[in-house]
């Protein structure tokens, strides 16, 4: 989840005493998209991520690589080192494009695909050649598109980052979820939500350079505030949405958690910021369980 609003779908102990504070502890340095929890014998860090980054975002801040140094697994969303792409890119085939012969259009409905049309064309999107994707894949193709044309990459992004790393390292990855899971979630939404998605993630790509301008640095900087009044808050405007792909998620996510901190290995888990946000973020469902997190600080 990468961009503004809706659009944060597709595509934020081994460390100085200092990165443990909590955000209040140091003007000179800053807060961070990350949280530390405290297990029995081991350490966690809540990494919040943004998964398209440009070459000009790295550095990433030091100590987010000091909480790769400290964890002996990584985990993401998904086992990010085990994906096959050939069967990746069946299954999204199998879910995602439409079948019997029917069009997108026929999906969207004359009107709203005629208004889809027109915001495509004026951003040079081909909509045309999405004409047999249902259309939260359609959202997503478009989303990618644009963001590639901006710069931004997965290769640089913060989990295919720190892959790389683990592969020298020999750092084990593991997974929240399959890739089958992941999908599941946006092909069963609604055709409604489908809509809902496809013509917000239209309507933001215009605006697409300074959203993303905006997000990193507030990523980077880890503030929350402007995540929650910005982001968060626009995707709670579409509760189906946000239920899905948001909260159900959380709850799940949640419970392995949990279930990590009697280990006696340290992790860095590493998800969309957006899940680590809010009322219905990790932290806080963590936090209602008895657990309590802190949010880490980059010293400068």
């Amino acid at each position: 989840m990468t961009t503004k609003g809706l659009m944060t779908i597709c595509r934020l102990l081994g460390i100085a005493l200092l990165l443990a504070l909590p955000a209040i502890a140091n003007a000179d340095g800053h807060p961070l998209p990350m949280w530390q929890i405290n297990g029995t014998s081991n350490r966690i860090y809540l990494l919040g991520s943004v998964h398209l980054l440009r070459e000009q975002d790295h550095p990433l801040p030091a100590a987010i690589e000091a909480a790769y140094e400290d964890a002996d697994t990584l985990i993401m969303e998904l086992d990010m080192d085990d994906i096959d792409p050939v069967a990746t890119q069946a299954l999204i085939n199998d879910l995602g494009m439409i079948k019997g012969g029917g069009t997108l259009s026929e999906l969207m409905g004359a009107d709203l695909y005629a208004e889809a049309a027109k915001i495509a064309d004026e951003i040079s999107i081909p909509l045309a050649m999405l004409s047999r994707t249902e259309p939260w894949l359609a959202a997503i193709n478009i989303e990618q598109l644009i963001l590639t044309r901006i710069g931004f990459d997965a290769q640089f992004g913060v989990e295919s980052f720190l892959m790389s790393k683990a592969a020298i390292d020999h750092k084990e990855i593991l997974g929240l979820e399959t890739i089958e899971e992941q999908l599941g979630f946006l092909d069963r939404m609604s055709l409604d939500a489908q809509r809902s998605l496809l013509m917000q993630t239209l309507t933001e790509s215009g605006d697409m350079e300074n959203m993303m301008d905006e997000l990193v640095a507030a990523w980077r900087h880890g503030d929350i505030e402007y995540l929650e009044e910005n982001m968060l808050a626009e995707i709670q405007d579409y509760p189906e949405l946000y239920e899905a792909l948001v909260v159900a998620r959380n709850r799940n996510w949640t419970k392995q958690i949990e279930a990590l901190l009697s280990d006696d290995q340290d992790y860095l888990i590493i998800v969309g910021t957006l899940h680590l946000i809010g009322e219905d973020g990790v932290p806080n469902m963590l936090r209602e369980l008895g657990t309590e997190s802190a949010q880490m600080w980059q010293g400068e």
